[in-house]
């Protein structure tokens, strides 16, 4: 699949109208389903491919580990590794309260550059918040990358805090812009 067929085939499977909350507390009047898109195998490898491009193509520092905020983003985190041959860890929204007791699972040393892989941004929150959690285990995050920008305000936030950011598509792009968005 070409990067249109790809969108085409994102918005057949997770594009849903409705009155949704959305993580970002806001209500929209649609929702991108990342499960939906995810789980399709022919879809994740072809978001694995593109967010590899976006990897090797962002700019600045390459990184030497990528990073999935739990549970939605871990799919997309892996299929990037392997796209790219990064190893990645996965950021647990709270740390485990049994076993090794982490909140970052997988192997990495201190110092190194992370790009964070994430499914759809709204207001960016739920990235940050993994971004958080690298740079407090002194991973230095050097750049973001998503499948989905809502155009809501998450670009803005990411940018304001230090880090480079690139989505393959924004919600304008996939005919569902942000100015529909809000109910």
């Amino acid at each position: 699949m070409n990067r249109d067929q790809l969108a085409a085939r994102l918005l057949e499977r997770a594009y849903l109208e409705g009155d949704f909350l959305l993580r970002s507390g806001r209500r929209s009047r649609y929702y991108l389903d990342k499960y939906r898109f995810e789980t399709d195998p022919q879809l994740l490898a072809g978001l694995g491919r593109e967010l590899a491009a976006l990897v090797a193509g962002h700019g600045g520092e390459q990184p030497d580990l990528l990073a999935g905020p739990e549970l939605g983003a871990v799919p997309l985190a892996a299929v990037t590794s392997i796209e790219t041959g990064l190893p990645f860890v996965i950021v647990r929204k709270a740390t485990k309260e049994y076993g090794t007791g982490n909140r970052l699972e997988g192997v990495f040393e201190p110092g190194m550059r992370v790009c964070v892989v994430e499914d759809v941004v709204t207001s960016g929150g739920a990235l940050l918040s993994a971004v958080e959690a690298l740079r407090e285990a002194d991973l230095h995050v050097s750049a973001a990358i998503c499948v989905v920008d809502r155009e809501e305000g998450g670009a803005e936030a990411i940018a304001a805090a230090g880090i480079p950011f690139k989505a393959l598509y924004t919600s304008s792009q996939l005919g569902v812009g942000a100015a529909s968005a809000n109910a």
